[in-house]
């Protein structure tokens, strides 16, 4: 690709926000990073919005890079880095719950001062149940 294309989709702004999200689609189906690469490109995206993306086993996929901006949640893309986790809202799995502590725990390491919040904290309008948890609440008696 064109370097000069990747290189002006480099943030400069700090993180502010680790959005947890849930894929809305059905738990087995075998739901990955590459299948939403595909929903987000075929809505016209440059690629997937997440930057990680957590299987029902638990394992951690990338997604965009984390110095790109992500497409995952309206307005707020800038500052934040988003995770999916696959499922419904509110289905995830307990070893999705133990990536997502984990990866989590990281990024906030990498990221001093970001906080996770879910994405119905910064859109409860449109996005009520997704993730389908409290993550502040998770978070808070995660640390």
């Amino acid at each position: 690709g064109d370097s000069r294309g990747e290189f002006n989709k480099r943030r400069k702004m700090t993180i502010a926000s680790i959005v947890v999200h849930c894929s809305s689609s059905p738990q087995g189906r075998g739901d990955d990073a590459s299948i939403i690469h595909n929903w987000h490109t075929a809505n016209g995206w440059s690629g997937i919005g997440y930057h990680y993306v957590i299987l029902e086993d638990g394992e951690i996929q990338k997604g965009r890079p984390d110095y790109w901006t992500g497409a995952h949640v309206s307005g707020h893309n800038t500052a934040s880095i988003g995770i999916c986790l696959i499922g419904m809202g509110g289905d995830a799995t307990e070893s999705q719950m133990k990536s997502l502590r984990q990866l989590v725990i990281g990024l906030t390491h990498k990221h001093h001062g970001a906080k996770p919040c879910g994405h119905s904290d910064i859109d409860p309008v449109n996005k009520p149940d997704c993730p389908g948890f409290n993550v502040k609440e998770w978070w808070s008696n995660t640390v």
